[in-house]
């Protein structure tokens, strides 16, 4: 089992409305690669995804997931972690924050830095073109993992 909050109607109401206000149909698929989406809260994989779905809809394919992610991303439905050491892995859009990632575990973890957000971008960066936003992703080893190599270190 995983980690998950509920996905409420309020919510799903606002994924359907942004959906037609992008032009995208709301399909079966959809509704439910963004419903397990908007309910994990370990920024799953697009592999891990497919795994969680399986279990009630025992046809969807993998190719379908990739799909509906990446036509979810593109239209900024949700988002895309690009990470250097693993598989993208993505989250439902939400409050504005950043991310942790545990080079050991691969955990990612979220957090709010309002310097960064409030901060003016440096000089000159106007003249490349439109910023969309700003991410911050902070690399190192989570407490848990910490503690774990202090502990193989010590025997």
């Amino acid at each position: 089992m995983h980690d998950c909050l509920s996905l409420d109607n309020k919510q799903l109401a606002v994924f359907e409305r942004a959906c037609r206000d992008e032009g995208l149909r709301i399909t079966h698929q959809r509704l439910e690669v963004y419903r397990e989406l908007a309910s994990a809260v370990d920024h799953p994989s697009a592999e891990t995804i497919h795994q969680r779905l399986r279990r009630n809809i025992p046809t969807i394919s993998l190719d379908t997931v990739y799909r509906t992610l990446s036509t979810l991303a593109r239209h900024g439905l949700i988002s895309k972690i690009d990470t250097v050491e693993s598989p993208s892995r993505f989250e439902a859009t939400g409050i504005r924050h950043h991310h942790l990632m545990c080079s050991e575990c691969k955990k990612i973890s979220d957090f709010q830095w309002n310097t960064v957000d409030e901060i003016p971008l440096p000089d000159g960066i106007e003249s490349w073109g439109h910023i969309a936003t700003r991410n911050v992703v902070v690399y190192g080893v989570c407490g848990n993992c910490l503690e774990k190599l202090e502990n193989r270190a010590k025997k």
